[in-house]
């Protein structure tokens, strides 16, 4: 059974047992953002893996404001045995599982969010959960949805970075492209003209002394002009440097990506007035990451 919500979607209602009380979800959720994410089966090797991961990320996702709560088809003293096995594994660095897991026996939760594998059954001959991530906008909302099939562990430091994304395109009306991380070039959406993008991120002064849109166009064969980058307009007045930045592990990408951008920069202006075969390369592999 796939994901039964779409993008948009206000999520179902439930009010469930969990290891930290009774949840009435909307109450739970209101006003915030939430990420609702369910596991095959308590006491399994990956699902341990992905909790107590999710244990150490926590704190990083606290400071995005994001609630999270986990669920599964087990009982809330079964949660709370397995809770001990989870804090007691070298994955979770001492911290805590300080978010809910809920009760989800009678499978009601689970089959409202298409949350069931209809392949997996348990010794009962009932279905299991499948590894389903629901990220939920403030207005209770589906603004990302993604399903893992039970052999694959999730990554809980990609779904920050795609919270990262849809928090600052909610707040901001920018585009995040391929691999994108906080503090790197962000792109104007398709439906935002010229004119637009010059009245929504400002201008700024050149090295001539003249004031030229804040965004920047990167040109390719095509000559259609949809490539238009813009700086990240959470970071005022300074490069963040993202090497620092909460618990992912991107330094070479980072590296890479920081240098390649730098040399762009560098030849955008030789790419523009003489078509230097250096600029050229540069821009190329600017393009390719």
């Amino acid at each position: 059974m796939g994901l039964l919500l779409n993008l948009g979607d206000i999520v179902p209602e439930f009010n469930a047992n969990s290891t930290l009380g009774n949840i009435s979800w909307h109450s739970w959720i209101e006003g915030s953002w939430a990420m609702l994410i369910s596991h095959p089966a308590n006491f399994g090797g990956v699902c341990t893996s992905e909790l107590a991961h999710l244990a150490k990320l926590s704190p990083d996702y606290s400071k995005r404001q994001v609630k999270i709560a986990s669920l599964s088809c087990d009982s809330v003293e079964a949660h709370q045995e397995w809770i001990k096995d989870i804090e007691a594994t070298p994955f979770i660095v001492k911290q805590p599982i300080t978010f809910p897991i809920i009760e989800d026996h009678n499978r009601e939760i689970a089959t409202a969010y298409g949350m069931l594998d209809p392949k997996a059954k348990t010794k009962e001959g009932l279905p299991m959960g499948c590894r389903a991530v629901y990220i939920i906008g403030p207005c209770k909302t589906v603004m990302l949805s993604m399903l893992y099939p039970a052999s694959t562990g999730r990554n809980f430091e990609e779904v920050l970075r795609v919270i990262d994304s849809l928090q600052l395109t909610a707040k901001f009306g920018v585009n995040t492209p391929a691999n994108w991380v906080p503090g790197f070039k962000c792109m104007v959406p398709p439906n935002v003209t010229d004119e637009e993008a010059t009245e929504l991120f400002g201008t700024k002064v050149n090295t001539m002394g003249c004031r030229t849109p804040s965004w920047s166009l990167m040109e390719v064969p095509s000559q259609k002009g949809y490539l238009r980058l813009v700086n990240d307009p959470s970071v005022k007045g300074r490069r963040r440097s993202f090497f620092a930045t909460d618990n992912l592990q991107r330094e070479g990408y980072v590296a890479e990506h920081f240098a390649l951008e730098q040399e762009y920069l560098c030849s955008f202006r030789d790419l523009k007035m003489h078509r230097s075969s250096s600029a050229s390369t540069a821009l190329e592999r600017y393009s390719s990451i």
